[in-house]
């Protein structure tokens, strides 16, 4: 039977990979930055404490003072391609295409910022795309950043008469593809020191310690990274001393320890002269590793008596992040293409 004359169109059965990432502001500026932070310090995701006693703090004192020191970091390590983080992103989307070849669309969002994954989700969905892989970029679960992009998704799938089918990325902390990326690569970057570190920094995004409390498992994932990360160093960097820390503390809350600012500290001033520092947990590189470790770290390290301090890229969209990254992707669109 003939499709009726007033029949909409309605592209259908197109498969797509939509990758996720934290979210970046549209510019290393004040007011950009201003945007960025309202929207992300106000999930409740992020932001564990009752709103009606953290908005009039986020509103009447963060918002009106660190936006400028965060648009002077920012534009410390922005690029001609914008941020660090939705540049390497966009291309990890790009090689992850040409990977995967044309039975497959893939794309990319930003919880906060943009693109949103609001909006390419509707895009994909008006293109025909009826099943999509939603892949959050984080090795490590946790509910301030797999959770949260989870929740977003679901409140666009909220508002479709007619959704896509959905699938989702589990966290990849202790998956074998993962962990012989990271250890591929960093003993690349690692080899091509000019002197071998003495020890070697595992830094992750720290979280307030009352998540794990609350069951949050992201301290084990990380833990469990850094052993399995540390085991298949361990051959080729006999003598290098591994450790874990944990970056990024905000407000007067504890957080998980050992913190990282503090360690270089202790480090230089114990006698450690040569340092490296990696963060495994972030899939590219951005503000945190870029800004925050790679500069201020080394300052840190430096001004208290270390001489040589390496900070070691992420995984970004070199040839052994992309070979994990495909091996992931295929493993959950089996039985989609």
């Amino acid at each position: 039977m003939p499709r009726p004359a007033d029949h909409p169109a309605a592209p259908t059965a197109r498969i797509a990979v939509l990758l996720a990432n934290l979210g970046t502001p549209d510019a290393a500026e004040k007011g950009a930055v201003k945007r960025y932070l309202k929207q992300f310090l106000s999930d409740r995701r992020v932001v564990e404490i009752p709103a009606i006693a953290w908005q009039p703090i986020l509103r009447g004192i963060i918002l009106n003072t660190r936006p400028a020191k965060s648009a002077h970091a920012y534009a410390q390590v922005w690029g001609e391609d914008g941020s660090p983080l939705a540049a390497i992103t966009k291309r990890q989307a790009e090689r992850l295409q040409d990977r995967l070849g044309e039975g497959v669309t893939v794309d990319w969002a930003m919880r906060y910022g943009n693109p949103s994954i609001p909006a390419r989700v509707q895009a994909l969905k008006d293109a025909g795309h009826d099943r999509i892989l939603f892949a959050p970029l984080y090795p490590q679960y946790s509910g301030a950043t797999t959770a949260t992009a989870v929740d977003e998704l679901g409140r666009v799938l909220a508002d479709m008469r007619w959704q896509p089918a959905i699938r989702t990325l589990p966290p990849y902390h202790d998956d074998a593809a993962y962990i012989a990326a990271l250890a591929e690569d960093l003993s690349r970057q690692i080899e091509a020191l000019a002197e071998m570190p003495e020890v070697l920094l595992l830094s992750f995004h720290g979280m307030p310690e009352r998540t794990l409390h609350l069951g949050d498992p992201y301290h084990c994932h990380c833990r469990k990274t850094a052993r399995l990360l540390a085991a298949a160093l361990a051959p080729a960097f006999p003598d290098l001393r591994i450790d874990t820390t944990f970056q990024s503390r905000f407000g007067r809350a504890k957080w998980l320890e050992p913190a990282t600012d503090t360690v270089l500290e202790q480090e230089a001033k114990r006698g450690t002269k040569r340092l490296a520092i990696a963060a495994p947990g972030f899939s590219a590189d951005c503000l945190e590793t870029l800004e925050e470790l790679a500069i201020r770290g080394r300052e840190s390290f430096v001004g208290n008596g270390g001489t040589q301090f390496d900070a070691l890229s992420c995984l970004n969209d070199g040839e052994p992040g992309m070979a994990m990254l495909e091996t992931l992707i295929r493993r959950e669109l089996s039985g989609w293409i």
